[in-house]
């Protein structure tokens, strides 16, 4: 008999008991082992991302910034876009890239400082975000008009059609970068000033954009690209605004170019950043030649420095 026979012999002429308990003492082993195993090993299971990710810049606004929120959804739905909410107003939000939208909030010199509510909506999720806006010290001007120009002396015509161009809210966005300075003339006066107008007061008023002093007939460039959506003339009306350009950047956001003494662009044209749409003059209520650029984000005027320091891709 050989001594692997012999073994196998053995085994059969064990009790029934002991191979029992055998198997049983093996399972146990191998419990502990894969136990073991388990503990030693990295955990590969976690709580889910949220679906809903939220980044606001800049970390400290004041009065007049424009609030960026940017939104990364994990699962978007395609048939709606995301939406931010303040108080009553909702802002809509427009995708900038793959799972990936952004919305503008204004903030102005009328408003007053302190905490604001965003509420966002994406993913079927809700977040509420309290952002602080702090305060901003402006400074008072006193303007006199000569005889026959008026802030106030606007056309119908004038403001219906410079309140549809500021209302604009274009999906597609033009711009790309920082924004230029449309005019090489010294800034003369800055965004969100107080006014008086020959001695009175102007309530509910700011300076809503900067002034430049430039040589009258001096090139106005786009600060952005954009298409041209407003072209006004004295001739037509623009009492006011003086000969006018209007360019949408898209989603939102739109520069207008007020007393220009010529136009070179028309409606409709697509401009880029640096083309020239006109030059200086001192048409509409103006005391002498100066470029006012306005920057407008979903129809409030905002102060356009910080779009010309911090990218807003």
């Amino acid at each position: 008999m050989t001594i692997a026979d012999s073994s196998q012999s053995s085994q059969k002429n064990l009790p029934y008991s002991n191979i029992k308990g055998d198997k049983a003492k093996n399972n146990h082993h191998l419990t502990n082992l894969l136990i073991g195993l388990c503990a030693a090993l990295p955990v590969s299971f976690s709580l889910p991302v949220a679906a809903l990710q939220v980044q606001i810049t800049p970390a400290n606004p004041r009065l007049g910034d424009t609030i960026s929120v940017l939104i990364n959804l994990d699962n978007p739905d395609n048939s709606t876009n995301p939406q931010v909410s303040v108080g009553q107003k909702t802002y809509p939000a427009y995708e900038i890239a793959p799972n990936k939208y952004r919305t503008f909030i204004p903030t102005t010199p009328l408003e007053k400082p302190g905490i604001r509510t965003l509420k966002v909506v994406g993913d079927g999720e809700v977040k509420n975000l309290a952002v602080k806006v702090n305060n901003r010290k402006f400074s008072v001007q006193r303007i006199t008009l000569p005889p026959g120009k008026s802030a106030d002396g606007a056309t119908e015509y004038e403001l219906n059609r410079v309140a549809a161009f500021k209302a604009l809210q274009t999906p597609q966005k033009f711009w790309n970068g920082s924004f230029l300075a449309p005019n090489k003339g010294r800034l003369s006066t800055p965004y969100g000033v107080r006014r008086y107008y020959n001695g009175k007061f102007a309530n509910d008023y700011y300076h809503r954009g900067l002034d430049y002093a430039g040589a009258a007939g001096s090139p106005v460039t786009a600060p952005a690209a954009g298409k041209v959506a407003l072209v006004g003339r004295v001739s037509q009306g623009f009492r006011v605004h003086g000969n006018v350009v209007g360019i949408d950047h898209g989603q939102g956001v739109v520069s207008i170019f007020m007393h220009l003494s010529r136009i070179n662009v028309k409606e409709g044209d697509i401009v880029k950043a640096g083309q020239l749409i006109g030059a200086v003059g001192s048409t509409g209520a103006s005391t002498g030649p100066h470029l006012h650029w306005g920057l407008y984000v979903h129809g409030q005027s905002v102060d356009p420095t910080s779009w010309r320091t911090r990218t807003k891709e």
